[in-house]
């Protein structure tokens, strides 16, 4: 879900900015610090809308420290929302959408412990959760097609990267940088758009 939030951020400039442009500088230096980041707490900042202030500078070594106040949209996923996304990539585990900022994963198995390259452990999220709940049963992986995907032989669908597919997020996890989302597509007017 977006929000419109106001917001805080210190930015550090050097001497060398102390200008008659320095509030250029600072307007760039923000948007270059905080789009695209992602704040647990608070989810994705997508866009720097407005700046409401500029506070007076406070000098530092090496250069000075202005508190800028501003106005942000910000993303932020919730259990049960229904979103859009892209396929990324098909795997025998599962499938991974995009949903603007966020990677949401659609488990095909029932448990996963690996998390040494990266791939979330669904029963952390949701430790009651099985993949019978999360796509439908008549879809299977089919690793010698070319990309790899996930085909219904019932419905003749295929979920492939780069697909459009609708989904419900069941479950999030949040650290300190990054947001996790776990999806499902095994109800009603989910799946391929």
């Amino acid at each position: 879900m977006f929000f419109l939030k106001e917001l805080v951020q210190v930015v550090t400039l050097h001497p060398s900015y102390f200008t008659p442009a320095l509030k250029d500088y600072l307007h760039t230096r923000l948007r270059d610090t905080v789009e695209g980041s992602c704040s647990g707490k608070l989810g994705y900042i997508i866009s720097v809308l407005s700046i409401d202030d500029i506070g007076r500078g406070k000098v530092i070594e090496g250069g000075a420290e202005f508190r800028i106040s501003y106005k942000a949209i910000v993303y932020r996923p919730f259990r049960g929302e229904v979103v859009d996304g892209v396929v990324a990539s098909v795997n025998k585990m599962g499938v991974f959408a995009d949903v603007g900022p966020l990677q949401c994963f659609i488990s095909t198995h029932a448990s996963h412990t690996r998390t040494a390259s990266g791939n979330m452990r669904p029963e952390l999220i949701l430790p009651s959760l099985t993949s019978s709940q999360l796509i439908p049963s008549d879809f299977a992986f089919d690793p010698n097609a070319n990309p790899p995907c996930l085909t219904s032989a019932e419905e003749n669908l295929t979920i492939e990267k780069g697909a459009h597919i609708r989904l419900k997020i069941v479950g999030t996890r949040v650290d300190a940088t990054e947001i996790f989302a776990i999806g499902t597509i095994k109800e009603d007017y989910l799946g391929v758009v």
